[in-house]
């Protein structure tokens, strides 16, 4: 049995480089780009495994850059199983103007695909020996994609007993809610999208959080933050913390290694406010990382000492 299973039905090869300064119709020479494995489960399940953690990456992947992608996730060796589409799996760009810190991410909406095709992952997790601990979807959903997949999925899940774990946005999103959820991590745009408030403050972004819980919507709300930190709220706790501070070489991923920590550290059946902590660590030590670089352990465990007040 895998412990904790992602699935990205929308996956990519995310291509990171910079450049002085960002200026229109000219041709701007770029520095030599790195290539990674993207996508929201894809990234959850790289940092579980740099964890340490039991993970299986299930994705759909077509084309070159499917055959790219999946051999980025061989040489990193996260465990995955890609389901072939007809279609050409996406690239995602992103820039870093040197001269100013900026970052400009160009995102692609991804190859259209077939019932045929986005039903694999459906009919992967339904015939399952065993079932996960935790089920993990993560990112958007390429065209052709029903709105209802990660509800549909959930659904499956907890049938059998599985954790369900939800980082998507609009009405991807509200589906998968109204299904019930172990764990949502929306970030600030994406709650104030789903509540359709514009939530000014830390009372009214635990508010908000709360009245998901209180709906049977999640047990708990992850809020990412960026600069500002996170909060944790379920129906008995609220956890607020700061975010660390932290160079930053870039900020993709940061929310999914977020996600991926506390995901590991709760399959590790530690307290939610360890799990929170864990989070914080990863999301502050990929700040560190070019690209879609994603963090390391070693980082992690020390930015978790600086959270935690251990030293040792």
């Amino acid at each position: 049995m895998t412990d904790i299973l992602t699935i990205t039905p929308n996956p990519a090869v995310d291509v990171a480089t910079s450049i002085d300064r960002v200026s229109d119709t000219r041709k701007l020479r770029c520095s030599e780009a790195r290539r990674d494995p993207g996508g929201g489960g894809i990234n959850v399940a790289r940092v579980i495994q740099r964890l340490g953690g039991d993970c299986l990456a299930v994705y759909l992947a077509g084309g070159a850059t499917g055959t790219l992608l999946q051999h980025l996730l061989d040489v990193e060796r996260v465990p995955g199983v890609c389901h072939a589409i007809a279609g050409e799996t996406r690239e995602n760009f992103s820039v870093t103007e040197s001269s100013t810190g900026r970052q400009f991410r160009f995102v692609l909406p991804g190859p259209k695909v077939t019932q045929d095709e986005w039903e694999r992952c459906i009919i992967h997790l339904e015939t399952l020996a065993e079932p996960p601990r935790y089920l993990v979807m993560s990112g958007s959903l390429p065209p052709g994609v029903p709105v209802d997949f990660y509800a549909r999925l959930a659904r499956l899940a907890r049938a059998r007993g599985t954790q369900i774990v939800v980082d998507t946005s609009g009405p991807a999103l509200v589906c998968a809610l109204n299904e019930g959820v172990s764990l949502v991590k929306p970030s600030l745009a994406e709650l104030r999208e789903l509540t359709g408030l514009p939530l000014h403050g830390e009372e009214e972004w635990r508010n908000a959080a709360l009245e998901v819980v209180r709906e049977g919507r999640a047990q708990m709300v992850a809020l990412t933050l960026g600069e500002q930190g996170a909060l944790l709220v379920t129906a008995d706790q609220t956890l607020r913390a700061p975010a660390l501070p932290t160079p930053v070489s870039s900020s993709i991923g940061a929310g999914d290694s977020f996600l991926a920590a506390m995901v590991w550290a709760l399959n590790r059946h530690t307290s939610k406010r360890e799990a929170f902590h864990y989070g914080l660590a990863a999301a502050s030590a990929t700040l560190l990382s070019a690209g879609t670089g994603l963090c390391q352990r070693a980082d992690v465990d020390r930015k978790y000492r600086e959270i935690s007040g251990d030293e040792t």
